[in-house]
């Protein structure tokens, strides 16, 4: 699954010995893993082919909430 970042993540964070990719750049992770990132709002679904684009300003709205 291809996200991408929303934040940057700290310096010398890596994944598997090779360094998380900026905010606002993609990276194709497993399925469960990607979906963590997600859920955790720390990245958010990409296209699958997609290479990088601004991060999305989107706010989710919460039931009851404007």
């Amino acid at each position: 699954m291809r996200i991408r970042m929303l934040v940057e993540m700290p310096e010398g964070a890596a994944r598997n010995g090779e360094p998380w990719p900026a905010k606002g750049k993609t990276i194709d992770l497993p399925t469960a893993e990607a979906a963590h990132f997600v859920a955790s709002g720390i990245a958010e679904e990409a296209d699958d082919n997609e290479t990088e684009r601004r991060p999305s300003r989107r706010k989710a709205s919460r039931d009851g909430e404007g």
